[in-house]
């Protein structure tokens, strides 16, 4: 048994919920720039990294692909509208747990992550407001694919990058809640923490094959593998 190398998290529903804030900043977005109404719940699904997402609601919203430069236009508005969404928003919280958690793994030497299909710039200003940004030096974000094995794949090459080594996957820790987050872990040869704070039941993540499934960041967390 060892330490992982590293441990990599996902961002809603594992870290924190932001009660919507992200679907309202795009809506906010699309008003602003083409003062039209767009509700990305129709046209997108858990699990799209953000640029996946904009270019899914443009689609459905204006029935074409949009240019590079209008599809760069709304990520940006997005970007304008998120701090302001995600500070208002009466539905955020942090889950249970997860300081400690944190605090633990980070006291304990362990190198700690995000993976999630968020861009980098939304990614930090979703979990600023819930004082997380210090306990992660690193990430794989929704600009490196929209594959989440890929973008998972390129975390573990940043924490590589810190270590001056190359990590065995089967040493890095990949923590999420949805099947989505199992399946990219395995995907790469890293092993799967499933937290069942999000959508999905403990039972459905067990099915989906994590190694790991605890009902919250409450629950003692694995510091061997």
């Amino acid at each position: 048994m060892t330490s992982p190398s590293a441990v990599l998290f996902d961002i809603d529903g594992t870290l924190i919920t932001t009660g919507g804030a992200g679907g309202r900043s795009w809506a906010a977005a699309f008003r602003r720039i083409y003062d039209l109404d767009a509700d990305i719940t129709k046209f997108s699904e858990t699990g799209m990294t953000d640029p996946m997402v904009g270019r899914s609601v443009f689609r459905g919203v204006m029935e074409r692909d949009p240019s590079q430069q209008e599809l760069a236009q709304l990520i940006m508005g997005y970007l304008m509208e998120l701090p302001s969404a995600v500070e208002e928003s009466p539905g955020y919280h942090r889950m249970p747990g997860v300081i400690r958690t944190l605090e633990d793994l980070a006291a304990g030497g362990m190198l700690l992550g995000l993976v999630t299909g968020n861009i980098e710039g939304a990614a930090r200003i979703k979990i600023d407001r819930a004082h997380l940004n210090p306990y992660f030096a690193f990430g794989g974000y929704g600009t490196d694919s929209d594959d989440r094995a890929e973008l998972t794949r390129a975390a573990i090459s940043r924490a590589s990058t810190m270590h001056g080594t190359e990590l065995d996957p089967a040493t890095v820790l990949v923590v999420g809640d949805t099947p989505r987050d199992v399946a990219a872990a395995h995907a790469v040869g890293a092993v799967s923490v499933a937290v069942a704070t999000g959508e999905y039941s403990v039972e459905r993540l067990a099915g989906a094959g994590a190694e790991h499934v605890l009902p919250t960041l409450e629950s003692p967390f694995p510091t061997e593998i």
